[in-house]
């Protein structure tokens, strides 16, 4: 068992991750941005869940609207940038399958899931 309490402090953060799955949490301030039309994860599918703030999510050059409570599923290799479009922090809980950075927040090779220990 892993256990991890999210705190949102400033950008991003892996949490936990196992061979499966991998949890992280970021955070944007307002005005700011992470990612862009090169920011792929060629070998992990993203489910980004917002936990609070507003923004837009553009992912292969559709834009959508990210509030508390939106669900989004940014699918392996699809360029996207999210923007806090609000005035408070844009927090994010992001899952990663398979796990797609490292726990210094380094994007893992492509497939490259973590050895166990």
């Amino acid at each position: 068992m892993q256990h991890r309490r999210l705190r949102f402090g400033r950008g991003f953060r892996v949490l936990l991750d196992c061979r499966g799955v991998q949890a992280a949490q970021m955070v944007i301030a307002p005005g700011g941005s992470e990612g862009g039309p090169d920011n792929r994860h060629r070998g992990a599918e993203q489910w980004l869940y917002v936990v609070s703030g507003t923004g837009v999510a553009v992912v292969e050059g559709r834009r959508m609207r990210l509030a508390a409570g939106s669900l989004l599923l940014v699918e392996r290799g699809e360029g996207h940038e999210i923007r806090n479009t609000g005035r408070t922090p844009l927090k994010t809980l992001n899952f990663y399958a398979p796990p797609a950075y490292t726990a210094e927040g380094e994007e893992r090779p492509a497939g490259r899931a973590p050895r166990r220990r």
